[in-house]
C-alpha cells in the first residue's frame, strides 16, 4: 500500500481542510475533507477515501489503495492535540509562552518557521522520551 502525504490546515474562516500533496503522483484521483474541527475535517476526508475508491469499482477504474500520513499546520496540531495534553504543558515543553500559543490555536497569529521548528523540534523530543518508557 502506498503512503502518501495528506496536509491538515486551518482556513482563514477557521474550518479545518485536509488534502493530498497534488505533487505526489501516487494517486489517480484527488480527494479532500473538510469540517468544523481536525476531527470533522480527517472523518470527512476518509469518507472521500472511501466514496472515491467506491466510484471507481463502480465505473471499473483501476484505484490506488493508500495509507495516509498526515502532516498538521500549527493551529491544527495544536487544535487536535491539545485534547491529549495542555497548552500550560506544551509552554513548559516548548518554552513558548502559553499565551502565544493560544494566539496560534485561534489564528490570532501565525507562528514565525523557526517557531514552527521549535514546537516540531520538542514535541518529537519528548516522542521520543514517551517511546522509552516502560510499565512494569
Amino acid at each position: 500500500m502506498n503512503k502518501v502525504k495528506a496536509f491538515i490546515e486551518r482556513g482563514k474562516d477557521g474550518t479545518y481542510g485536509v488534502y493530498v500533496d497534488l505533487d505526489d503522483d501516487t494517486l489517480n484521483y484527488g480527494i479532500i475533507g473538510e469540517g468544523k474541527t481536525v476531527n470533522e475535517a480527517i472523518e470527512d476526508f476518509k469518507t472521500s477515501y472511501t466514496e472515491m475508491k467506491a466510484l471507481h469499482e463502480r465505473e471499473g477504474l483501476p484505484f490506488v489503495e493508500a495509507q495516509f500520513e498526515f502532516h498538521y499546520d500549527t493551529a491544527s496540531f495544536l487544535d487536535y492535540y491539545t485534547t491529549y495534553f495542555s497548552l500550560a504543558g506544551l509552554s513548559r515543553l516548548t518554552g513558548i509562552h502559553q499565551g502565544q500559543l493560544s494566539h496560534y490555536v485561534t489564528g490570532h497569529r501565525n507562528p514565525s518557521k523557526a517557531t514552527i521548528q521549535r514546537i516540531d523540534r520538542s514535541v518529537h523530543q519528548f516522542a521520543n522520551k514517551l517511546n522509552q518508557v516502560q510499565f512494569v
